[in-house]
């Protein structure tokens, strides 16, 4: 099919599926993002065959990315995220990242490269794929909240940060100065943040908000845009950036236009959740290789094993460091939340196919393995923060 023709496509999938998430509600609630995939499998060219993307829908599949993991920057809280909630979080990440690393090395027979992407694939958190989930059902608020947000932040950024360092194809040590200079500039970018903007900014902010101005919308894009520049420039993952560039977001917003940041904020969320972050998923279930999945015995074998490695590598070093003031379901919800893992498995994949480091068939089998637990994962642990609470397991119906 044409470029517009798989576009219309992609515009009817996304569509359709929160549909298909609100009428499954009533009996189990299935992530938007699951919708998202399958359907964009069912139109590849591995089932129907009906949608071919070029380099213009690639592009807007990268922006999707890009703002998925701007927008989970963008809800890091500095107030709530810190002292030993905090510290637990980066240790557990750093132990994951060392079991990976260790576990990927014994898979591969010491194969370097394919360790390093196995590796750091294991040690991720789909933060921004659950935070719709945990926004949808309450579980934001609350201390519950506060350490899912520590835990899947760094489960967020320590694989972005391993991705430069491990998967760039630099030297390490060239790939840590590019590291240090990019943190340097962007602490220089959250000292300006921080810095009081004149009055101008916020009264130009509240005037252009319902206006064709919008200027606090393009000023977000601007900085967004900046930082993505900026991590090119480094040789850095855009990711990292767009990380960053969400973090930069909320100082500026916070700090000149306390009162408006929440409709600029829903508005850069109509953008991404209504536009782009639907073409990301999509675009990623039409590029899935079911095929290599299901003609492959050993990656129909690596699946299940790839998705009980992202609950022991991930989950048990959460469950261990999780404050002693959780009790014990909530430790497990913050275990399968923690272990849910999918955007940044699709990235890390596609660089291992690229550098020729994984087959067709395991890099599918890192993707399913995502996949399934971005549908079971949540699942399970909203029933166990149901219990926790003591309500009802009402579904919400959730977001991707």
């Amino acid at each position: 099919m044409s470029q517009p023709g798989t576009l219309i496509l992609i515009m009817a999938i996304a569509v359709l599926a929160p549909l298909l998430t609100y009428g499954f509600s009533r009996w189990i609630p299935v992530p938007l993002v699951i919708f998202e995939i399958l359907l964009g499998i069912v139109i590849g060219p591995d089932a129907l065959g009906l949608a071919h993307h070029d380099a213009a829908i690639d592009a807007l599949s990268d922006l999707g990315l890009s703002m998925l993991i701007f927008l989970a920057g963008y809800e890091i809280q500095f107030g709530a995220v810190r002292g030993d909630t905090l510290r637990r979080s980066v240790w557990a990440w750093v132990i994951s990242l060392a079991l990976g690393l260790g576990v990927a090395f014994a898979l591969t027979a010491g194969a370097a490269t394919k360790s390093f992407v196995i590796g750091t694939a294991l040690t991720s958190t789909a933060l921004g794929t659950v935070l719709p989930v945990l926004r949808d059902s309450g579980d934001l608020r609350g201390r519950f909240g506060t350490v899912m947000m520590a835990f899947g932040a760094v489960g967020e950024f320590g694989p972005i940060i391993a991705m430069a360092l491990l998967l760039s194809g630099r030297a390490p040590g060239v790939s840590t100065v590019l590291l240090a200079a990019f943190a340097a500039v962007t602490a220089a970018a959250v000292y300006w943040a921080l810095r009081p903007r004149p009055p101008w900014f916020s009264r130009i902010i509240a005037k252009t908000l319902h206006s064709s101005g919008q200027f606090a919308v393009r000023f977000v894009m601007l900085l967004l845009a900046a930082m993505l520049g900026l991590s090119y420039a480094f040789g850095l993952d855009s990711l990292l950036g767009a990380f960053a560039a969400g973090l930069l977001t909320r100082l500026v917003l916070q700090g000149a236009a306390p009162e408006s940041s929440e409709v600029v904020l829903g508005k850069i969320e109509a953008m991404g959740f209504g536009f782009l972050v639907p073409v990301f998923f999509i675009v990623t279930g039409i590029d899935f290789d079911l095929d290599a999945l299901l003609h492959g015995g050993r990656a129909l074998v690596l699946l299940p094993a790839f998705l009980l490695l992202f609950l022991l590598v991930r989950g048990l070093p959460v469950h261990f460091l999780a404050p002693r003031d959780l009790d014990a379901r909530d430790r497990r919800a913050l275990t399968l939340y923690s272990s849910t893992a999918l955007p940044l498995v699709v990235a890390i994949s596609a660089i291992g196919l690229d550098d020729k480091a994984l087959t067709a068939g395991e890099a599918a089998a890192l993707v399913g393995a995502g996949m399934v637990s971005v549908l079971v994962f949540p699942l399970l642990a909203l029933r166990l923060r149901a219990r926790s609470t003591g309500q009802a397991c009402e579904a919400p119906v959730p977001g991707g």
